[in-house]
């Protein structure tokens, strides 16, 4: 089994910056892309940003574009989420994900395996 460990949320004020970090546990596994989602409190999970593991491809969503660099580190399996000039609208549970398959970074189907989510929460 493969576990996604998440790990860098927290609490930010407005206009600050954060980072989140993601690594799979558990069995030996090789990424052909991983990505981040979030979901906020009464809304649908959204993509946020994905990265296919060999290659160059990176895509982010609208709102998070500019603001966002999603990142890996192929030694370790490693994936990131630099996030800066956060907003309010950025507090969300923020979801690590990957996928043995190189398909839709933006599909959450495309992904075989989740983390537990870390919180991001910006104060005002």
């Amino acid at each position: 089994q493969v576990q996604l460990v998440e790990s860098g949320g927290g609490l930010v004020q407005a206009g600050g910056s954060l980072r989140l970090s993601c690594a799979p546990s558990g069995r030996s596994f090789s990424p052909a892309i991983m990505g981040w989602f979030r979901q906020a409190p009464g809304k649908v999970r959204e993509f946020v940003a994905g990265i296919t593991w060999h290659g160059d491809t990176t895509i982010y969503a609208d709102s998070v574009k500019g603001r966002f660099t999603i990142s890996r580190d192929n030694s370790n399996n490693t994936v990131y989420l630099q996030m800066n000039r956060l907003n309010a609208e950025d507090t969300a549970a923020y979801y690590c994900t990957a996928g043995s398959t190189v398909a839709s970074l933006r599909h959450g189907h495309s992904y075989d395996y989740w983390g537990q989510g870390t919180q991001v929460t910006v104060s005002n």
